[in-house]
Order: C-alpha cells, then structure tokens, then sequence
C-alpha cells in the first residue's frame, strides 16, 4: 500500500490547494491540427450617415437632401466650382420687355442685323426677295443662325413636296381631259384643240393658263369645260387669222367622208388595177379613213 501512487499523479500529505495546482498543469493542452484553417474575423466597416454630418442650422436646406454619402457631395461642389466665373445668361420672367428678350438672343448668338444671317445655299435655291423678308422676321423672333437655315431647308422641302404633287395631279388630270376631248371630237380632236388654245392664249395669256390651278390640282387651260368653251367660241370666230393660224386646214368627219366617197366611186381610179393613178387614189383613201377612225 505505502508504494502505490494515486492516479492523478499527486503526492500524499499535499494540501487542496497544492493538489489544484498540481491538476490544471498536469492536464494536457488542447491540440491545433494543421488542416484546420484558423477563423479570422474581419473587420467591420464603419458607415457614416451622411446626413449626420451636416449642421443642424442646414439640415433643412433642400438642396442637400439629394446627398447620401461624401462622395456624391465633393463631386457636386467641384462641378460648381467649375462653373465659376463663366458667362451666365439670365432668364427674363414674364416681366420681361421684348429688350430684354433681344440681348438674351445676342448671347446666344443671334446676328446684331437681318443683313448678317448667312446661309449655305446654291444659287438660285432660294429667292433674294423671300429670304431677306424672312431674315427680318428671323432677327425679329432672335432665331439663331442655325435655326434660321433649318426653317429655310424646311420650308423648301416642304415646297418642294407640294410642287411635285402638283405635277402628279396634273399630268392625270390632262390625260383624263385628253381621252374625254377625243372621244367627243374624233378626228376634229386635234383642229379644236389648237385652236381654242390659240384663242385662249391670246385672251388669256398662257402664264396665267398655266400657273392657275384649280382645286382638284389640274391647270386652268387643261380644264375641259374651258377647252370646250374655247373650241366653241373659235368655231364662230373661225375666220378670224388669230383662230385660223398658219397651220394646215383641217376637215370634219362629214368632209372627210364626203372625200373618200368621191375617191372611191364607181369607174373611178380606185378600182382600176391598171390606171396611172390607181395607187395614188388607194395611199389617199386609206390615209382619209385612217384620220377618220383617229
């Protein structure tokens, strides 16, 4: 019994407190493994309300409530601070005088005169006469000199557009008024029509035939009510040398078939194989009826 020794390592005849000491540094330390990684905690980042900052005498002003962090504040307060010292150009309010309008323009970089608008047109584009109207309106109204010209290639577009369509309505109408006159006249067609517009010209004038246009898009002189009219004022007037002109004569259908009946009667050339003036008689006959079928 006297040589056995107690578990614990601890010798006989130790007092409590010797025998706690001597069992906390005989306990065996807690090992690390090597293929564990050791947790390190990281930093926390310290916010800052941005709002926080600004003094209490300020807190209320507007213009920072659109400010969330510092960053976005010294971008905006350099920006300002670029603007320093750079021409700045009033607002006129309601109160405004058409002066004060008028220098607002001059710093924008309206023309001090209508005369010093200038633009990049080609010769003859434009008309003198219109555009210096316009540039007085333009000065008026402060357009810069690059408005200006836009208005002006646009209105010329515009014309432009409306002349073509013009055209196109014209032309059909023509046709239209073309096939209905033949149709009326046959082969009097073209007698009539030269000579009411010989007539029409000379009452008229041709400008004004031309250059009037009536509301569905068609030109005065191709309007068949007047073609008409004048056809049936220049038959009573047939004799008069302005009607007549100095074109060839022409016949009606009733005096063309009254020819190709002469031609063609019995015993005449026409039948006769062998006469001298067979193929004469023939070539005048067929041209006859060709001009009566139009």
């Amino acid at each position: 019994m006297e040589n056995q020794t107690t578990a614990s390592g601890i010798e006989p005849g130790q007092s409590d407190v010797q025998q706690n000491v001597a069992s906390s540094v005989q306990q065996p330390a807690s090992t690390i493994s090597l293929t564990q990684p050791i947790s390190q905690a990281k930093p926390q980042e310290n916010k800052v309300d941005f709002k926080s900052l600004i003094p209490e005498s300020f807190k209320e002003e507007k213009s920072l409530q659109n400010f969330n962090d510092m960053e976005s504040f010294v971008k905006s307060y350099l920006h300002a601070q670029k603007l320093v010292g750079m021409d700045k150009i009033p607002v006129p309010n309601k109160f405004a005088t058409d002066e004060d309008w008028q220098s607002v323009f001059k710093k924008l970089g309206a023309p001090d005169n209508p005369d010093q608008y200038k633009y990049s047109f080609k010769e003859g584009e434009v008309e003198p006469a219109s555009l210096k109207v316009f540039n007085q309106t333009a000065h008026k109204l402060g357009l810069l000199p690059k408005q200006a010209e836009g208005l002006v290639k646009f209105y010329n577009e515009l014309n432009q557009n409306v002349l073509q369509e013009q055209e196109v309505k014209a032309a059909s109408v023509r046709q239209e008024a073309e096939l209905s006159l033949k149709k009326e006249y046959g082969p009097e067609f073209n007698k009539r029509l030269e000579q009411a517009q010989r007539l029409a010209h000379s009452t008229l004038g041709q400008d004004f035939l031309n250059n009037t246009i009536l509301n569905d898009g068609s030109r005065l002189g191709d309007n068949v009510f007047l073609v008409k009219a004048f056809s049936q004022l220049a038959d009573k007037l047939s004799e008069d040398e302005i009607v007549k002109g100095e074109g060839q004569g022409y016949q009606t259908a009733s005096e063309i078939q009254k020819e190709i009946d002469s031609l063609t009667e019995e015993g005449s050339p026409y039948w006769i194989s062998g006469h001298p003036n067979h193929k004469k008689a023939v070539d005048e006959v067929y041209k006859l009826r060709q001009s009566l079928n139009g």
